[in-house]
């Protein structure tokens, strides 16, 4: 697994269209509060006759927050763009000139076999030259809905991100994408887990990328109306018993429930650290918990301990009432 904050660190990860003219003012100002990251997109949002128009607006946005952050100081989210095609990797870092040094790196949409290695070539040529970015694959495209295939073409792709293993900072789902090859869409009431082809899909997705890789969950398309908050606590929390770590969003309100699902409890945490301060030469390896509620054992509860302290270095820790269970 991954031992190191900087994969668990994304947080919600809000999508904006680049072709937004309002986004550097906002992050500027400061108006979606000081823990989330922003992926610029540049593949669904855009529509294909107006990608020249959308990248020279993102190159502006970006210049705008660059000359801003000479002048004060403000929460500066890490940036990713989500890239249409491996072409745009170094064309778009060249075009952004001195700006580039606020991206944290490329997001690698409906990353396929088709796909992989243009998207995975171009990005090793311009790491050689510049070593401060990573990359978020996209798992979404409908080549991994065919059982007989999936398994294979899975570890084909992990196989082929070896290389760069620790520059990809987050496997992450498209829920969406997969929904739409069975013309399904999950109501305000029902969780993606609900949809039982998309969950087999997803769970076969964490069952290949998960030890070694740290899985954000898919987008929830609800921020307004009855009920939206209820239904995006409760996926948040299925996300969680899943695996995933962080979720993207379509909307600024949806952040704050995103980092309070994830922000870890005082008992998980003291429990956690009394794991990983354990002495391994010790003749007993396991012991009651920090309240004595449950077991503690140090060879089968150490990853998820790891995990547990870089959940609170990232999220935070919260009271043990915010975090009972349902």
């Amino acid at each position: 697994m991954k031992n190191s904050n900087i994969y668990y660190n994304i947080g919600p990860l809000l999508y904006c269209p680049a072709s937004s003219q309002t986004i550097a003012h906002s992050i500027v100002t400061e108006q979606f509060g000081h823990h989330f990251s922003l992926a610029l997109c540049l593949e669904d949002t855009i529509a294909d006759d107006f990608i020249l128009e959308a990248e020279n607006q993102l190159i502006h946005s970006l210049h705008i927050i660059k000359t801003a952050l000479s002048e004060a100081n403000f929460y500066l989210p890490q940036i990713f763009i989500r890239v249409r095609d491996s072409l745009q990797i170094s064309r778009l870092f060249q075009k952004l000139g001195s700006a580039s040094d606020l991206l944290t790196g490329f997001i690698l949409p409906k990353f396929s076999l088709s796909n992989a290695d243009a998207y995975l070539n171009a990005f090793q040529k311009l790491d050689s030259e510049c070593k401060n970015l990573y990359l978020m694959p996209v798992i979404e495209s409908p080549s991994i809905v065919n059982l007989k295939t999936r398994s294979q073409i899975l570890y084909t792709l992990k196989e082929k991100l070896e290389d760069i293993e620790e520059k990809i900072l987050n496997i992450r789902v498209g829920g969406n994408d997969l929904c739409n090859v069975f013309g399904l869409r999950r109501q305000v009431c029902e969780s993606i887990y609900d949809l039982r082809p998309i969950a087999d899909i997803l769970s076969d997705i964490m069952t290949v990328f998960g030890q070694d890789y740290v899985l954000s969950g898919p987008v929830w398309e609800y921020y307004n109306g009855t009920n939206w908050k209820n239904g995006l606590s409760e996926e948040l929390s299925k996300d969680k018993t899943f695996g995933f770590v962080g979720k993207t969003v379509i909307h600024p309100k949806q952040i704050t429930l995103v980092n309070q699902a994830f922000s870890v409890s005082l008992e998980d945490y003291q429990d956690a650290l009394e794991i990983l301060n354990w002495n391994p030469g010790h003749a007993n390896l396991v012991s009651g918990s920090h309240r004595n509620i449950r077991m503690n054992e140090y060879k089968t509860h150490y990853n998820w301990a790891l995990r547990t302290k870089y959940l609170a270095d990232s999220y935070g820790i919260c009271s043990a009432v915010q975090k009972a269970c349902h």
